[in-house]
C-alpha cells in the first residue's frame, strides 16, 4: 500500500478548510465540525438553522464535480474494502463521535485554534491511534 505526497495540493486544501472555519466561526458563531453540521441538519434543534448546514454538506461532498468541470475526468477513487467493511467502519466513527463529543475535524481544526484543552488531548489521541494503526495494518498485517 502506498500514500501518495501531495504537498502543495494538501496545502490549498488546508488553507481552505481553515478559511471556512474562520468565516464559519466569525460570521455565524459556529464551530465547522463535520459530524455537528450533518446532525444539526438531519435533526434541526434550531428552526431555521439547517440551510447552512445542508449547503455546507453538499459542498463536502460536490468536490468531485469541481474536479470534473476543471479536469475532463473524475478523480480516480479506490476503495480497498467491502461495503459491508464501509458500513462497520461508518457506525465505529459514529460512537467514536459520540463518546468524544465530536469528529476529528472539529477538535483538529477548529478546537485546537480556540486552545480548548479537551480538543487538544483528542487530537492527540486521533493521531496516535492513526499512528498505531497504520503501523499494524502496514507492517504487521502486511496490508
Amino acid at each position: 500500500m502506498e500514500t501518495a505526497f501531495t504537498p502543495l495540493a494538501s496545502l490549498l486544501g488546508g488553507i481552505l478548510i481553515g478559511f471556512a472555519s474562520v468565516a464559519l466561526m466569525a460570521l455565524d458563531g459556529r464551530i465547522m465540525g463535520a459530524t455537528g453540521i450533518l446532525s444539526g441538519a438531519v435533526f434541526d434543534r434550531r428552526p431555521g438553522d439547517t440551510g447552512w448546514r445542508v449547503a455546507l454538506l453538499l459542498g463536502m461532498v460536490s468536490g468531485p464535480l469541481v474536479v470534473l468541470a476543471a479536469t475532463g475526468s473524475l478523480p480516480a477513487v479506490e476503495v480497498p474494502v467491502t461495503t459491508a467493511a464501509l458500513v462497520v467502519g461508518g457506525l465505529i466513527v459514529g460512537v467514536g463521535v459520540t463518546l468524544g463529543s465530536g469528529c476529528t475535524s472539529g477538535h483538529g481544526v477548529c478546537g485546537m485554534a480556540r486552545l480548548s484543552l479537551r480538543s487538544i488531548v483528542a487530537t492527540l489521541t486521533f493521531m496516535v491511534a492513526t499512528f498505531i494503526t497504520v503501523f499494524v495494518v502496514r507492517h504487521v498485517v502486511g496490508g
